[in-house]
């Protein structure tokens, strides 16, 4: 942050006030933005090559794929010049694609054990002897309905924050694992429906788990 701070503020300064004391043939501006650029892209690569959490990962391809390009190089200040300078990416596109790749595993191993949670949580409450809640006066899990429409959408969006491109890999991925997810529900429901009909809230629960599919289509 600090970096693109400076980057952003000193480039402004020289467009703005110190190209011009200077000859055209000098580029004075391209001269400038080609050592800062060069500078944060060697800070980047050696961020990108270090051991990094999920986190720091998800942070620099912001960096890569939206702060930089996108706020800092369209700023309204500087964009007519950086068009002409072409100063090219954060992080070469290998090492770009490797941490794409190590988020985006990632983040669908997390949503799968989200949803595989969300799931045995709401098994342990079937057996539990309590009415299942009530959502705009019918019987409903705002756990499972809710929760996993949530988590599947959270990971969709974070990874569209990053680029399109992403977004559309983590979505496809996602959408694999949801019918996985549905049929685990499904078996476990049906279980349920054989095993617990002396349940004190049979029907309640049963339901529950039908208004859910509405959610869920």
């Amino acid at each position: 942050l600090h970096m693109g701070k400076t980057m952003k503020e000193d480039l402004t300064v020289v467009a703005k006030y110190i190209k011009q004391l200077y000859p055209p043939e000098f580029n004075v501006f391209r001269i400038y933005a080609e050592l800062y650029h060069n500078y944060f892209a060697s800070q980047a690569k050696k961020n990108a090559e270090s051991h990094l959490e999920d986190k720091d990962i998800y942070l620099l391809l912001s960096w890569v794929h939206n702060f930089y390009p996108k706020e800092m190089r369209k700023d309204h200040a500087l964009a007519m010049e950086l068009d002409k300078v072409k100063l090219g990416s954060l992080l070469p596109s290998s090492l770009s694609k490797e941490l794409e790749k190590k988020y985006l595993d990632s983040e669908e191993v997390s949503v799968k054990n989200s949803l595989s949670k969300c799931l045995h949580k709401e098994i342990q409450r079937w057996k539990e002897d309590k009415e299942p809640e009530k959502l705009n006066g019918h019987f409903q899990s705002e756990l499972l309905g809710i929760f996993v429409i949530q988590s599947i959408y959270s990971g969709q969006k974070r990874a569209e924050d990053i680029s399109e491109a992403m977004g559309k890999e983590l979505s496809c991925r996602l959408l694999k694992e949801l019918p996985a997810f549905l049929r685990s529900y499904r078996d476990a429901f049906e279980d349920f429906k054989e095993k617990s009909k002396k349940h004190r809230y049979y029907k309640p629960i049963l339901i529950a788990n039908i208004n859910n599919c509405w959610n869920f289509r």
